[in-house]
């Protein structure tokens, strides 16, 4: 359930990395998004660093390019099915970057992003799925103008430049059981 742009059941970690969505921007949008830091390696704690601004960048070689990134997402679901907010789902996060769905730039204006804690070639875990499925059910009854059909990755929004969430999610799953979640 969705209450004042909160997602219950989620565990709030309030960040600074969002603004407010543009004057007369409807929610219509879900991006779904993977990340895990380093590169393939879960259950770190770096994600919520990194989306905070407390990422030591000396850390792993792999995160000298994040240095002064300010990046967020509304949510982000762990391996184990545990949802963080990070951001309000009236604030506009800053997930999509340069993007484009239906010839409307910018998608942060009019879209909610969740990561999956993940990595484009390694199977996304079953509470994964479940909580998601949960989630995106809760969104689209309090945001009517997501419909299933606007549910993308971010690859979808950003080809070329994103591969996310990669070709090991199961998309013919996560239908199934949100659509399950949307009949109760």
């Amino acid at each position: 359930m969705v209450f004042e742009g909160l997602l219950a059941g989620a565990i709030f970690c309030p960040c600074d990395n969002f603004n407010q969505r543009p004057d007369g921007a409807e929610i219509s949008l879900l991006v779904i998004h993977n990340i895990s830091l380093p590169a393939g390696c879960f259950g770190t704690g770096q994600v919520h660093r990194l989306f905070q601004n407390n990422l030591d960048c000396q850390a792993d070689p792999s995160f000298a390019d994040l240095e002064g990134l300010e990046v967020s997402s509304h949510l982000f679901i762990e391996r184990d099915g545990t949802i963080s907010q990070f951001v309000n789902f009236a604030d506009r996060a800053w997930h999509a970057g340069v993007s484009n769905f239906r010839g409307s730039d910018n998608c942060n204006d009019f879209s909610i992003g969740i990561e999956l804690e993940g990595c484009d070639d390694e199977l996304y875990e079953l509470e994964q799925y479940h909580a998601l499925a949960r989630t995106a059910a809760s969104i689209l009854k309090a945001y009517p103008a997501i419909t299933p059909d606007r549910i993308v990755g971010h690859s979808d929004i950003a080809p070329g430049r994103k591969t996310d969430p990669g070709e090991s999610f199961d998309w013919s799953m996560f239908r199934r059981l949100m659509a399950a979640e949307i009949m109760c």
